[in-house]
């Protein structure tokens, strides 16, 4: 992306993406918002500091996803947050509708795990009920983050693909592209 993708802006000049990922997690019905940020992470704090989300400094970001979601999960564990629902900012045509779905299934509680599928494959964002953080939080390394667990784990796809793709954005023609379909 030229840099990191958290402050990449939408091409018709909108919010990051950072800025848009918060407003999806809290417009789908999150009670709050918690950010990760490592590489610009100043930069990316500031943006979403306004929004009243929470940033939270992933030491080791460098690593990839593995060290920012074993930073979340680390700051919430010691709250009385009974789930997480983890998602990318680089997920831009993912919308409130995605999250409302997968939290529809919160109802399992502390025992919960789901993820959205688009058209039958696995994507993001990803429910984990606090009795899966640690095993999570054991097993998240470099850029596979709860990967290897969900693989390893029993856990609900909850269809998504009637209300988005799930793709992710590697290049700026990645998100031209989503733009235009």
């Amino acid at each position: 992306m030229g840099g990191p993708k958290a402050l990449v802006r939408h091409p018709d000049g909108g919010p990051t993406l950072v800025e848009s990922a918060v407003a999806l997690v809290l417009a789908g019905g999150c009670d709050r918002a918690v950010v990760v940020v490592g590489a610009a992470g100043e930069a990316a704090a500031a943006l979403v500091e306004r929004s009243g989300a929470q940033v939270v400094h992933a030491t080791g970001w460098d690593e990839g996803m593995g060290a920012s979601l074993r930073a979340g999960l680390e700051h919430l564990e010691p709250a009385d947050d009974d789930l997480a629902l983890v998602t990318l900012v680089d997920l831009p045509d993912v919308t409130a509708e995605v999250v409302d779905r997968l939290l529809a299934v919160a109802g399992e509680g502390r025992g919960v795990l789901a993820r959205a599928a688009y058209d039958g494959v696995p994507g993001h964002p990803v429910l984990l009920g606090r009795d899966h953080w640690a095993a999570v939080v054991a097993t998240a390394r470099g850029d596979r983050g709860a990967r290897d667990f969900l693989e390893a784990t029993e856990h609900r796809h909850v269809e998504c693909g009637d209300l988005a793709t799930g793709r992710d954005v590697d290049t700026p023609d990645d998100l031209d592209d989503l733009r235009r379909s």
